[in-house]
């Protein structure tokens, strides 16, 4: 297996194939903009919904990158600014879920055709098949913490079946 292919199982793992845990897609499915937006009493943990705008955030960025649009990070914005969320409505969780998706299959696609030579290609300073391992890597990070959020409100499904 050579390095486009192990990263096209882990890109596919962390968010569509359930491996060793649950991928993101699953980990959202069901949600309502409620939900999504929920956090413990008290907790200043970001809410399933701010994780879901970072990881978009990120994705977009390499995807920018990857295709030239964008060589700079954006002037003044701060990793917290990633997580931000403007509006709470179902239809606008939707269009985050849609987003999420387009991005991750657009990346997908260009992964799927890239050469070896393009993956060692540096978006500026790393290669980039290091930028898409650290978002792989980045995306089951988050994931745990959205199934953690979603265990605490008491949303996620107590017995998953195991195939």
């Amino acid at each position: 297996m050579n390095v486009a292919q192990l990263l096209l199982v882990g890109w596919d793992a962390s968010y569509v194939e359930e491996d060793w845990y649950p991928p993101l897609r699953d980990a959202l499915n069901g949600l309502t903009a409620e939900q999504a937006a929920w956090r413990p009493d008290g907790s200043v943990v970001n809410t399933i919904w701010e994780n879901v705008n970072h990881l978009i955030f990120y994705k977009e960025r390499l995807l920018k990158r990857w295709t030239g649009e964008e060589t700079a990070y954006p002037p003044g914005l701060v990793n917290e600014d990633t997580f931000v969320v403007e509006s709470r409505t179902e239809e606008a969780w939707r269009q985050t879920l849609a987003r999420l998706d387009a991005v991750h299959n657009s990346i997908r696609g260009l992964l799927a055709a890239a050469s070896a030579e393009e993956l060692e290609r540096r978006i500026p300073d790393k290669p980039l098949d290091h930028w898409l391992y650290n978002l792989l890597v980045h995306d089951a990070y988050h994931t745990g913490a959205i199934i953690q959020l979603r265990k605490l409100q008491g949303s996620w499904p107590a017995r998953r079946s195991v195939d």
